[in-house]
């Protein structure tokens, strides 16, 4: 063993706690890494923390290292990063991302890590993760010069999805949120802002990440004829409800999802490696510290969680430091 680290355990739902982990030696093949921080997406994990993951989507939406399983007690999280403190020689001592639970060290394949590379702060690289769901997005979405494009929804993955359509060549590209608050993140980002009752209409294409009912039907009234729009948002076991009328089949208008799951079949050159790599290339672009909306330190997690998810904490992404460990 190389000692023992903390991670943070869901109990029960809404109850969370952090449980101490002995770390075996890695491997030839292994790596240890002391994290520095990782990153609360706040839609899925404030789902699985309300204990709201439907059951026939338990296996789909295990993480990478999860352990236990839903609704709980579950070991989950999966925006890690960290230092290589022991492992293959050209990897001690970089900082890398790896799709881990909320937890102070842990022993991986060396296969599991990526290099985060040296533009992009260990701060920010926690969003890798959301922004690979972006661009998979994206390849599936597959958005053409000079197209109308509105996101709805400000959170993580919407405002990703608006921070990579900021730089296709001509694309016109609306954030609409019912919270204004988010005008300034949409400002950082160099995409417009609207609130719903005032986005624009004729789109080519929408991106839906609210996950309500009500954001979905906004999207489906703003598209031009045979529009799409791209559905993101995760669910969990609530019901949706939209009016499918005349309009939606006069017009000939589309609902397609995209899962991060398995890489988009646009893209079926790329492996999940290429993906992920791809998606910290892109966080070189510091527009992206628009989502890190917050700090807290490892130890206060169970706290945090429990605050996301009751709404008395606003966040996008919530960065976990672990510097007192």
């Amino acid at each position: 063993m190389t000692g023992v680290a903390r991670a943070f355990w869901l109990r029960a739902p809404g109850q969370g706690e952090l449980r101490p982990v002995e770390l075996p030696a890695p491997g030839p093949d292994e790596v240890l890494v002391r994290t520095r921080y990782s990153g609360v997406s706040r839609g899925t994990e404030t789902l699985v923390f309300t204990g709201r993951v439907p059951a026939d989507q338990y296996a789909t939406m295990r993480a990478p290292f999860q352990e236990g399983d839903f609704p709980a007690p579950v070991k989950y999280g999966y925006l890690s990063v960290g230092t290589v403190e022991q492992g293959p020689e050209e990897l001690r001592g970089r900082t890398v991302f790896c799709l881990h639970p909320h937890q102070t060290a842990y022993v991986v394949p060396a296969a599991a890590v990526v290099v985060v590379p040296e533009q992009v702060p260990a701060a920010r690289a926690v969003l890798a993760g959301t922004v690979e769901t972006a661009l998979n997005a994206l390849w599936d979405a597959a958005p053409l010069v000079g197209d109308r494009v509105t996101v709805i929804g400000g959170g993580m993955v919407g405002c990703s999805v608006a921070a990579l359509l900021a730089r296709f060549p001509g694309v016109r590209v609306q954030l609409v949120d019912a919270d204004p608050a988010r005008a300034r993140v949409a400002a950082a980002l160099g995409v417009d802002f609207a609130l719903p009752a005032d986005a624009a209409g004729d789109r080519d294409l929408v991106v839906h990440a609210s996950a309500t009912a009500d954001g979905l039907q906004r999207g489906l009234d703003l598209l031009r004829p045979e529009g799409t729009v791209l559905e993101l948002s995760w669910y969990g076991d609530r019901p949706v409800t939209l009016t499918l009328g005349g309009a939606f089949h006069a017009r000939r208008l589309g609902i397609r999802s995209s899962q991060v799951g398995t890489v988009s079949p646009r893209r079926a050159d790329r492996s999940y490696a290429d993906r992920l790599a791809l998606a910290l290339d892109l966080l070189a672009d510091p527009a992206f510290d628009a989502l890190l909306t917050g700090r807290s330190r490892f130890a206060d997690l169970p706290d945090v969680l429990d605050r996301l998810a009751s709404g008395r904490l606003p966040a996008l992404c919530h960065l976990i430091t672990y510097d007192e460990e």
